[in-house]
């Protein structure tokens, strides 16, 4: 077993068959004996590695590959190519001593059942992944109170809010403390309360336990947090693979600055105003912030703000470092970092 790296993966590629209907009548009958299909790659030869230990974010786009790739490294999805190695295991040859050493929580299904109370779902996955009683209760019990769901045990699933759901999908799947957990989109639809207690609980896990985390989501809050290295993904293949910092170093460089103005203002005179300075405009879809995206230069920000002020009535200013939102949105733009 590989006592440096929680995961292996080289040349992994996924395809999967796209059909097409043929139009009108005479198309449906010929479908009926014929299927026009293609080949689509979903995962297209990515090779990585994460370390034991190691925090994770795996972001790219809806449909860029990411589920399809989680699904594969916990074994549920069988590669059409390539070689993957987790926890010194094939994911799809040996199923059940691999499973006892993996946690996985799916932002979209739930590992509890929905009519009996989460403590008997607790107690089934007990027996599932064989846990000791003594094992259970020394870690459960730091689990539950640092989850604050002690209060929810005797509640069915189906009575749980969302936040109050993903804080018992997360402590079930832990209940056998795996080396390894895979975090489906785990936050998503919480609110910042919620959010935060399960970012500590995580970081809180990862050092106690040296727990390797794999984490894919769309809120960057959840990466900026948690990784410090992330792997992005766009249409099946990795485009940039490296620390967050690199990348907001490289690509972060610049400011925006946020104008509100009391009447109503053009984008079309703002870009005129500043039409022979490094600067790029965007409005909000109400019309009632513009943004400036330039680059950090100190004379050019207080060069463009005094046209601004000079020229428009100003309610209110703001100038704030590129977000790291912005930066990936600009990488997705260029097709890669």
């Amino acid at each position: 077993m590989d006592k440096e790296n929680a995961i292996i993966v080289e040349g992994l590629r996924k395809e999967f068959k796209a059909y097409s209907s043929r139009s009108g009548l005479s198309g449906a009958f010929r479908d009926l004996f014929t299927r026009n299909y293609k080949i689509v790659p979903a995962v297209n030869d990515i090779s990585f590695t994460v370390k034991r230990g190691e925090m994770v974010g795996y972001i790219g786009e809806n449909g860029a590959g990411k589920s399809t790739t989680i699904k594969m490294l916990t074994g549920i999805l069988t590669p059409t190519s390539g070689k993957i190695i987790v926890n010194g295991m094939n994911p799809h040859k040996e199923r059940e001593k691999f499973t006892q050493t993996i946690g996985v929580v799916f932002g979209q299904r739930s590992q509890l059942w929905w009519d009996i109370a989460v403590q008997e779902s607790f107690r089934l996955l007990k027996k599932v992944y064989k846990v000791s009683d003594e094992d259970y209760n020394s870690h459960m019990n730091h689990v539950i109170k640092t989850l604050d769901i002690g209060p929810l045990l005797d509640k069915p699933v189906r009575k749980l809010s969302l936040g109050q759901r993903m804080r018992c999908e997360l402590a079930a799947a832990l209940i056998h403390n795996p080396p390894l957990l895979f975090l489906d989109e785990p936050t998503i639809g919480l609110d910042v309360l919620v959010k935060l207690k399960i970012r500590e609980f995580l970081k809180e896990i990862n050092e106690k336990y040296n727990t390797t985390i794999l984490l894919t989501t769309h809120d960057l809050t959840d990466i900026e947090a948690l990784c410090e290295r992330v792997v992005m993904l766009d249409e099946g293949k990795i485009i940039y693979d490296g620390a967050l910092q690199d990348l907001k170093e490289k690509w972060g460089e610049g400011k925006e600055l946020q104008f509100q103005f009391l009447e109503e203002t053009e984008l079309v005179r703002l870009q005129h105003l500043t039409a022979d300075m490094p600067v790029k405009w965007e409005m909000d879809e109400k019309g009632q912030i513009f943004t400036a995206q330039t680059d950090d230069v100190d004379e050019v920000i207080s060069q463009i703000i005094a046209r601004v002020v000079s020229t428009f009535k100003i309610k209110d200013v703001k100038i704030n470092e590129v977000s790291t939102e912005e930066i990936i949105r600009n990488i997705y733009e260029k097709g890669s970092a």
